[in-house]
């Protein structure tokens, strides 16, 4: 069947590789040296199932967050249908974050919803309040940067060239993400 397939011109999906994000806390150190400090938001966003067995997962996940003393998990939908649930820990608790972003995605994967996760995010903020993401591709099992501009309400920017330098700050850290053209903005992502 490989043969066929490469005369044809199909490709086999990248198998997302979740363990990559507990290469998180060593590109936080990174990025602390840089002046970004973690803020102790992470979150994961997916595509919501109908049915039953979803329902069911995702209240398991929500509830497994939630048997800590921390805060609550929070979930949201954005203006393209997709859900995200938010979990926050203290900045300096980045293992944690990690820990729990993973448990989302493993959960979700092991019961058969993997093809509907899209990405997770963990984020960064300087000194002046600069809000930086670093995402991590679930389909591509890649990280990238994602650096918006505060600016105009109504007008989306993002620092292109801060995205870049990023990059290379991490790049020893974390498995990037070589096409800029999967970059994607996460305009309004929660917890950025």
């Amino acid at each position: 069947m490989r043969l066929w397939d490469s005369l044809l011109g199909r490709r086999r999906p990248v198998r997302a590789n979740l363990d990559a994000l507990f290469s998180l806390p060593s590109a936080a150190i990174t990025l602390q040296a840089a002046g970004f400090g973690p803020t102790g938001v992470g979150s994961v966003c997916y595509r919501q199932a109908e049915g039953v067995a979803f329902a069911q997962t995702q209240a398991d996940v929500v509830a497994l967050l939630d048997a800590d003393e921390g805060p609550a998990v929070e979930k949201s939908t954005d203006d393209y249908g997709f859900t995200w649930l938010v979990t926050r820990h203290e900045p300096a608790d980045m293992a944690g974050l990690v820990t729990d972003v993973h448990a989302v995605n493993t959960t979700l994967e092991a019961h058969g919803f993997g093809p509907g996760l899209l990405c997770s995010l963990v984020g960064f903020t300087d000194a002046g309040g600069r809000r930086v993401a670093l995402v991590y591709l679930y389909k591509q099992g890649t990280f990238y940067p994602f650096v918006p501009v505060a600016g105009q309400p109504g007008k989306q920017q993002r620092d292109n060239i801060a995205e870049i330098q990023i990059r290379d700050l991490v790049a020893d850290d974390l498995p990037i993400e070589p096409q800029l053209s999967r970059w994607m903005p996460v305009w309004g992502a929660p917890g950025l």
